[in-house]
This record gives C-alpha cells, sequence and structure tokens, in this order.
C-alpha cells in the first residue's frame, strides 16, 4: 500500500493532497495544467522538498530516503533519453551511470527489451527511432531497474492515438504480469480508465 500526505506551498499557491494506492493497483492524479501533479510525483520520487510530507510504501518511510533509495521509478513525458547513446546504453545507464554492468544486470537490460518489444534493437540511437519506440525504450530503462513502483508523468504526449493505446496496453500488461504499484499523473480521462482503478483530483488553490 502506498500512502501519501503531502503539502506543498510555492509562491502564493498551496497543494495539499492525502490518499493511498493499493499495492498492485493505479491511481490517476488528474487536474488542470498548474494544479501540482508533477510536484506530487517529484516529492514522492525524492526529487523536491515539500513543506511536509509523510510517505510510506510497504510500510517503509520513504521521506528520508534519497531517490536512488526508494523503491520506485518514475518516466517523465520528455523520455530523458541520450540522443548519443545506444539503445542498450540508454537503458543501461538507469542501473549503473558508468555502464559497467553485472551479468545480473545485463539480464535485466535484455529483459527489459524484451517486455517493451524491443529486442534487436540494442545498437540503434533514439534519433533513428519512431517516438513509439522512444517511449518504450524510456519504459525500459524504467522496467531494468526492477522497482515495485511506477511514476508516469504524463507519459504519452506527443503520440498519436494509435501509439497511446499501445503504451497503455503495454503498461497495463506489465501492472498485472509484475504486479506494479502504479501513480500516473494525466489529463486524459482515457489512460484513467483503462490503467487505474481510482481518480485523485488535484487543484492549486490560493
Amino acid at each position: 500500500m502506498l500512502k501519501v500526505d503531502i503539502k506543498i506551498r510555492y509562491d502564493e499557491l498551496k497543494i495539499d493532497s492525502s490518499f493511498s494506492v493499493p499495492t498492485g493497483t493505479g491511481a490517476a492524479l488528474m487536474g488542470p495544467s498548474g494544479s501540482g501533479k508533477s510536484s506530487i510525483l517529484s516529492v514522492i520520487a525524492g526529487f523536491y522538498q515539500a513543506q511536509y510530507s509523510e510517505i510510506y510504501f510497504q510500510d517503509q518511510r520513504l521521506d528520508a530516503l534519497k531517490p536512488a533509495q526508494r523503491p520506485l521509478t518514475i518516466l517523465f513525458q520528455d523520455h530523458n533519453l541520450f540522443p548519443h547513446l545506444s539503445v542498450w546504453k540508454n537503458i543501461a545507464i538507469g542501473l549503473n551511470p558508468k555502464l559497467k554492468l553485472s551479468a545480473a544486470q545485463n539480464f535485466l537490460v535484455e529483459n527489459a527489451l524484451e517486455w517493451v518489444g524491443l529486442s534487436g534493437m540494442q545498437s540503434r540511437q533514439p534519433g533513428t527511432l519512431s517516438g513509439g519506440q522512444q517511449q518504450r525504450v524510456a519504459l525500459a530503462r524504467c522496467l531494468a531497474r526492477d522497482k515495485p513502483m511506477l511514476l508516469l508523468d504524463e507519459p504519452f504526449g506527443g503520440l498519436d492515438e494509435a501509439r497511446q493505446q499501445e503504451m497503455r496496453e503495454l503498461i497495463k500488461r506489465l501492472m498485472q504480469e509484475k504486479r506494479l504499484t502504479l501513480l500516473l499523473a494525466t489529463h486524459q480521462a482515457e489512460d484513467a480508465r483503462q490503467l487505474c482503478d481510482q481518480v485523485i483530483n488535484v487543484e492549486a488553490t490560493i
């Protein structure tokens, strides 16, 4: 179970959010642009310090942990792929920034490529891939880290409807087979309908 209680204050805006997400299920953070969806994900991931936060996952408090120590991985809308690195290196860098992997880590990379349907593309560079394929590389990097919680921040932006549906189906399958807990920031009702068991409305106030 993920349990979150967060209070964020910046400029003149206030974001207060409390919710829980049962293990192996999905929850959608929904609200207008600027409502604080991305900020909430950043606090949970440890990239942003809230004025107050109390975050538990599987009875472990996450607040005091560094981002790399938290049992989660996050996928941003812009993919954050390195254009000069191959597909394999873009995934491997999530496991070791120096790209020196153990045999077990190499297996995780190969397995992640297979999960997202990109086996055989290890040596390709991001610029030679379609937008949907680049998104799958970014997702493979998340999966290679083999964490039980997945945070997605508007992950399907820029993809056409066919590619969006392809990604939804892939993530749904991964959730079921790996029992991932999903927290998804989105403005698309279809994302929430297909991937999430609950909707959490987020609204910044003055």
